[in-house]
């Protein structure tokens, strides 16, 4: 990780240039690569090993990257734009390395990123709406996209997601939006990929990129790498910053790693978490940043570990109940001591949801004023979609977006209350929990395995363990637990805030003794 903040280095235009300017008699051109990169199972240390011996180049990384995106997106729909300045970034890198060195373990990899944020350069930034096509381009980078240009990483398109992070609609699809279409998941190509993060998740899955940036309010990061087969992970609220983010609600807002495995979310979210003026939350990260969580991944992590299993999530889907037994069995076998806990995961209902709808009004009308350009407020947007109901809304409307616009300031009582509600809820429950019990973390079944896509009746709700964490803002893991009938199913840790390393060293110790995850076969549907 760099050492110093993204605001104190180059900016993107210098740095292209400089690249340009670095080549002498021996340098004037990047090394070309022996052999094109598999990337179908590639972590960050295996790219970055080929990079190091000179096996292949970052310029090859991400051409081999565009190519396997051009070739197998037009059946999964999660890329929404490409970076048209990757190349020259991969070939600024790559003189960069042979003069000076790499900066770091991300130098040169490529990285998909939602497209709800903020980035500088000639890609748009739209939260997946067609109100933002004609917005002006960011004055900067979010904090987190600096901060992974900072640490070499090549920033190679962004992902569609859910529009407006699925909270337009009461009856939204996940995985679609206005400008990107219906994300698909690799798996089976006529299952739901969840959502927000639908995008990231299936690119991750299907190897577009060795790792993406996703975010999540409740669910939006885990959910879709559950139903997709890869890590997610969810961070403690304030560990990395929002800003330049498009928003929903502060109180559960966060960035956080898509990955294909545990120790490549650990780079990530070394690379990303760090304090930042513009988001006050990340002050009370200080002293809690991990210059480098891979330090904690530990495979005999699991021994002698207390984890306590959410007995309210088993008899819901027999499938997954037998994938978590078969979890279970991973965990005891390398030596987690496993108790039955019992926490609601549906605790919070209305509470959450006004909550939402306060905070949404309040930080996107922040949002778009800031930004510029024709969209102002989420009134406008509302218009907007409104006056464009064939393209915004041929499938589902804008209910959540209805009842926000309507709500008053975050100084009503009926917020203020809500949100008390939700914290001493959540926290208390997480902590209390806990502690009665001597817990390291509380883990259970992620979701349920994908559902059918299915524009008639949209989302339906399922299993899921996501709503504890997201609304106390505390950190969440999910790694690949298993199949059923070849959908991926995740095993979710989560507990209290800053314990990322308890939960990456356990998500490691079990990713590493199960290997349950499996590469997508593309189905058009479930082999029946």
């Amino acid at each position: 990780m760099p050492k110093q903040e993204p605001s104190s280095g180059l900016d993107r235009r210098t740095f292209l240039a400089a690249g340009a300017a670095l080549g002498t008699s021996a340098l004037r051109a990047a090394p070309k690569a022996k052999v094109a990169p598999s990337l179908e199972e590639a972590t960050c240390a295996s790219l970055a090993a080929g990079l190091a011996s000179g096996v292949w180049t970052s310029e090859a990384l991400i051409l081999a990257s565009q190519a396997r995106i051009r070739k197998l997106d037009g059946a999964l729909h999660a890329v929404i734009e490409l970076n048209p300045e990757a190349l020259a970034i991969a070939r600024a890198l790559d003189r960069e390395r042979q003069a000076r060195g790499p900066r770091g373990p991300l130098h040169g990899l490529p990285i998909l990123v939602k497209d709800n944020l903020d980035s500088a350069d000639r890609m748009k930034t739209t939260a997946g709406s067609l109100a933002l096509l004609d917005a002006p381009i960011p004055a900067r980078d979010a904090f987190v996209l600096a901060r992974l240009r900072a640490a070499g990483a090549v920033l190679l398109g962004k992902t569609n997601l859910s529009e407006w992070a699925n909270f337009r609609s009461s009856h939204s699809l996940s995985g679609w939006s206005a400008r990107g279409g219906q994300t698909r998941n690799p798996h089976a190509l006529d299952r739901n990929p969840s959502g927000s993060s639908s995008g990231s998740a299936a690119a991750v899955a299907a190897a577009f990129c060795v790792a993406a940036v996703g975010t999540e309010t409740d669910g939006s990061i885990v959910s879709p790498s559950a139903a997709c087969g890869i890590v997610g992970l969810k961070p403690t609220l304030g560990l990395l910053s929002r800003a330049g983010i498009v928003p929903l609600a502060h109180s559960q807002d966060t960035p956080g790693p898509m990955t294909r495995t545990v120790r490549d979310a650990a780079l990530l979210l070394s690379a990303m978490a760090g304090a930042d003026p513009r988001d006050p939350a990340t002050a009370a990260a200080q002293g809690r940043v991990e210059a480098d969580y891979t330090r904690f991944l530990d495979a005999g992590g699991l021994k002698g570990a207390r984890l306590g299993f959410m007995k309210n999530l088993r008899e819901r889907h027999p499938g997954v109940d037998a994938v978590m037994a078969a979890a279970c069995a991973a965990l005891k076998a390398h030596g987690a001591e496993l108790v039955d806990v019992e926490l609601k995961d549906d605790a919070y209902g209305d509470a959450e949801l006004e909550v939402l709808l306060y905070e949404f009004k309040a930080d996107l009308d922040a949002y778009l004023a800031a930004r510029g350009g024709k969209m102002r407020s989420m009134a406008d947007v509302i218009a907007f979609n409104d006056r464009e109901r064939a393209r915004e809304m041929p499938w589902f409307g804008q209910e959540w977006m209805l009842q926000a616009v309507q709500k008053g300031p975050l100084t009503e009582p009926a917020y203020l209350k809500a949100l008390e509600a939700c914290r001493k809820l959540s926290r208390e429950g997480i902590d209390g929990l806990m502690d009665a019990q001597r817990l390291d973390a509380i883990i259970g079944p992620t979701s349920g395995p994908a559902a059918l896509i299915d524009v008639v009746n949209g989302d339906r709700g399922g299993l899921s363990c996501s709503s504890p964490a997201a609304v106390a803002g505390y950190p969440h893991l999910t790694v690949p637990a298993g199949l059923v009938h070849g959908l991926p199913v995740g095993l979710s840790f989560f507990g209290r805030a800053w314990s990322e390393p308890v939960l990456l060293r356990l998500g490691y110790a079990f990713e590493q003794a199960t290997k349950a995850r499996r590469t997508p076969a593309f189905h058009r549907t479930l082999p029946i």
